[in-house]
C-alpha cells in the first residue's frame, strides 16, 4: 500500500509538471514588448484545454485500449488523427477569433494595413512540435507505469509463490523427521522401556518447538541449536558404544534469526549413513558464528556397506533443505560436500550469511 501511495503521487506530480510545462509555453508571450489583444489569450486558454484533452485521451483509452492490447497500427493511426484533429481545432479557432488579424495589427501598433479576416492559416511550428512532445510523454508515461505495475504484480506473485514453496517444503520436512524418529523409538522399546520413556518425553518437547516456535518462519539459533541437542540425545539412545558423537557448538552466541529445522537433515543423514553396530563409526557436528557468518559442519564415518550420495541416498530431507536454502538464502549460502575426505569421512560443509 505504501509504495502504490509513492507511485500514484509521483505520477500526479509528473502530471501537474506537465501541464505546468505547457502552460509556461503559452504565456511566454507575456514577456513580449506589445499589448496581445484579447482573443489571443481566449485562443490560447482553448489551446491549453484541447492539449489536456489529448493528453488524458491518450493515457486513458489510446494507450490502454490500442497499445496495450496488440493493436500498434490502430494506436498509430488514432495518435495520427488525433494530432490532425488537434491542428486543425487549432487553425479554426484562430480564424474564428481573428487571431492571426489582430496580432498582425498589434505588432504593427496599429497600422492600417490591410489584412484579411477570419484567413485560415497553417498552425505555427511551436504548436505542432509540442502536441507531438506532448503525445510521446503521454505514450512513454502511460508504458512506465504499466510495466511498473506489471513488475510489481510479478513480484507478488513470485513472493506468493516461494511462500507456498516454502510452506509445501516444511510440511514435507516434519512428518519426514517424526517418522524416523518414531521408528526409531519404536526399536527403543524393543530393548529398553525406560529409555524409551526418555525417548517420547525429549520427542514431545521437540514437537512443540516445531508447532509452536517454528510459525513465523524463523526462530532463534539458540531454539534450532537446542532442538538439535534433543536430537542428539534423543539418538544416542539406541546408540552403542561403538559409536561416538561429538557435537561442538558456540560458547557465546550471537543470537539471530534462522529458518527453523535448516540443519536437522545434515545431521540425519550422518545417522542414516555413518551409524555401525558392528564396527566403531562416529558422528562429529560443529557450528561455528564469526558475527552474522554461520558455519555448519556435519561428518560422519564412512562404512564399507554404505555408500553416501547426496543427490541419491539422502531422502526428501536433504533435497528440500538444499531447496529452502536457494528459496531463503539465494547468493547467501555455501554448501560444500565431500563424500570422501582423506580420515575416509563423508563431510557437509554449510556457511550461511544471516541478516
Amino acid at each position: 500500500m505504501p509504495k502504490t501511495f509513492i507511485y500514484r503521487q509521483g505520477y500526479l506530480l509528473i502530471h501537474l509538471l506537465v501541464f505546468f510545462g505547457l502552460l509556461l509555453l503559452l504565456c511566454q508571450p507575456l514577456a513580449w514588448d506589445m499589448q496581445l489583444p484579447t482573443a489571443f489569450w481566449v485562443k490560447q486558454s482553448i489551446l491549453f484545454c484541447l492539449w489536456i484533452g489529448l493528453y488524458y485521451l491518450n493515457v486513458q483509452f489510446l494507450v490502454p485500449q490500442l497499445l496495450f492490447r496488440n493493436r500498434a497500427g490502430w494506436f498509430i493511426a488514432a495518435i495520427f488523427a488525433s494530432f490532425i484533429l488537434l491542428l486543425s481545432l487549432s487553425t479554426l479557432v484562430d480564424s474564428w477569433l481573428d487571431v492571426h488579424r489582430l496580432f498582425h495589427q498589434a505588432k504593427s501598433f496599429g497600422a492600417t494595413e490591410e489584412v484579411p479576416a477570419n484567413q485560415l492559416h497553417p498552425p505555427h511550428p511551436i504548436v505542432t512540435l509540442s502536441t507531438l512532445l506532448l503525445l510521446g510523454i503521454s505514450t512513454t508515461i502511460s508504458v512506465v507505469q504499466k510495466w511498473q505495475k506489471d513488475e510489481a504484480i510479478r513480484q507478488r506473485l513470485e513472493k506468493q509463490k516461494v511462500s507456498t514453496e516454502l510452506s509445501f517444503l516444511k510440511a514435507q520436512i516434519n512428518p519426514h523427521f517424526f517418522f524416523n524418529t518414531l521408528h526409531s523409538i519404536y526399536a527403543l522399546t524393543m530393548i529398553n522401556v525406560d529409555s524409551a520413556r526418555e525417548a517420547l518425553h525429549t520427542l514431545s518437547r521437540m514437537m512443540r518447538y516445531v508447532l509452536y516456535e517454528t510459525q513465523t518462519g524463523t526462530t532463534l539459533l539458540s531454539k534450532e541449536i537446542e532442538f538439535m541437542q534433543d536430537y542428539l540425545n534423543l539418538m544416542r539412545l539406541r546408540l552403542t558404544e561403538k559409536v561416538t558423537v561429538t557435537f561442538d557448538k558456540p560458547s557465546s552466541l550471537q543470537d539471530l534469526q534462522v529458518a527453523p529445522m535448516l540443519f536437522l537433515p545434515f545431521v540425519e543423514n550422518a545417522f542414516k549413513h555413518g551409524v555401525s553396530a558392528l564396527v566403531p563409526s562416529s558422528i562429529y557436528i560443529g557450528i561455528h558464528q564469526q558475527g552474522k557468518k554461520l558455519e555448519l559442519e556435519v561428518r560422519n564415518s564412512l562404512l564399507p556397506e554404505k555408500r553416501v550420495v547426496l543427490e541419491e541416498s539422502s531422502g526428501i530431507g536433504l533435497a528440500n533443505t538444499c531447496r529452502r536454502l536457494d528459496l531463503l538464502y539465494p547468493g547467501e549460502y555455501a554448501l560444500d560436500v565431500t563424500e570422501k575426505t582423506p580420515e575416509n569421512e563423508y563431510k557437509v560443509h554449510l556457511t550461511l550469511n544471516l541478516a
